[in-house]
């Protein structure tokens, strides 16, 4: 299994996944680096772990995401060629029933069979719909490698991507996992802080939202704990304030305590992170990532089906935010059901296995 190196978004999401395997009796290998190696190592002691180099993808803080992107364009494509040599050497003196490839486009090669895990099956560019059919078009050329695509999220009209998930001009038909979550909403912890601060994300806007959020915190009467997402930082590099209890980052079962345990939550509106809060029934407000239309969409979205309401990072105050999260009617209509039918595609796909 190799998730994509954006955010530690991707191998969280592959967490369940994971677990369920070796639940099932399954050995289970790691294809990854940096953050994303560090983070899943740490939930999976012991777990094989092959070296793979990520994508190494940045955006500066002047330009949108679509113009870094292009810019970087060669780079992605030169890493995508890459990762396929890879696997394909890593074939040669290994062998493995499954690849499972979570947004990783070179990650598949035909003498095994490959699956690919996304929730954009329309990429939104920001620059308008032709351009979108053009990165969907793009994407699905890729995805027509894999023998299986699935996709984290429901199939019907309720579910948690909207149009990103569920295109009006379908290209691939995929197969719908439910949703997937890392946690477990029936664990009860006693409410500890009045906001918990979950930063993630790309460099350098996890840093600039790092620095504004804790330079207006300074003046917040509350408990805060405050989670900075670099799972591979050993020291806090920030100042002390006694209301402000800093974590460079907490594995999944620490987390889930802060989570459940905090009366608001500050985070970016990623789609892994959209499912936990989902799972663990949680008020949110939501900072997409500025230049970064899947972000963008997803925010409007939630709020628009009234799950979150969000505040753009230009404008963010922390004040109006726990205003406006206070005033704001949450309405969710997810069940446990819906975090749980991915079981049944992998116990699908295991028994196939076994009748071949």
């Amino acid at each position: 299994m190799a998730p994509l190196d954006w955010g530690l978004g991707h191998a969280t999401r592959c967490i369940p996944i994971v677990r369920y395997l070796q639940e099932k009796h399954c050995e289970v290998v790691l294809a990854s680096s940096g953050a994303q190696a560090s983070l899943l190592t740490k939930e999976f002691p012991g777990i094989g772990i092959r070296q793979l180099d990520g994508y190494g993808i940045r955006y500066n803080s002047s330009s949108s995401l679509f113009g870094s992107m292009a810019m970087q364009l060669p780079g992605v494509f030169t890493s995508i060629k890459k990762e396929h040599r890879w696997l394909d050497e890593l074939l040669k003196k290994e062998s493995f029933d499954f690849i499972i490839s979570d947004n990783r486009p070179g990650f598949w090669n035909k003498r095994t069979h490959c699956i690919y895990i996304t929730h954009q099956l329309l990429i939104h560019s920001g620059k308008g719909k032709r351009l979108n059919r053009l990165l969907q078009q793009l994407h699905a050329r890729y995805m027509k490698n894999f023998n299986s695509i699935w996709v984290p999220d429901l199939e019907g009209n309720k579910n948690l991507g909207g149009e990103l998930s569920h295109p009006a001009k379908p290209i691939i038909q995929p197969t719908y996992l439910g949703l997937l979550s890392r946690f477990e909403k029936d664990k009860t912890v006693d409410p500890v802080s009045d906001l918990l601060i979950l930063l993630s994300g790309p460099e350098p806007q996890r840093t600039i939202l790092e620095q504004k959020l804790y330079h207006q915190l300074q003046s917040y009467k509350g408990n805060v704990l405050f989670v900075r997402g670099l799972p591979e930082q050993q020291k806090e590099s920030l100042p002390f304030y006694e209301h402000i209890s800093i974590h460079a980052h907490l594995p999944a079962q620490a987390l889930q305590e802060a989570m459940v345990s905090a009366q608001l939550i500050i985070c970016r509106s990623g789609y892994t992170t959209l499912m936990d809060l989902i799972k663990l029934n949680k008020k949110a407000m939501l900072i997409p990532t500025p230049g970064q239309p899947e972000q963008e969409y997803l925010a409007a979205y939630m709020q628009e089906q009234q799950y979150f309401p969000y505040l753009k990072q230009d404008a963010f105050d922390v004040h109006t935010a726990i205003q406006n999260a206070n005033a704001f009617t949450y309405k969710q209509s997810f069940t446990d059901e819906d975090f749980s039918s991915y079981k049944q595609v992998i116990d699908q796909l295991l028994q196939n296995k076994i009748l071949t």
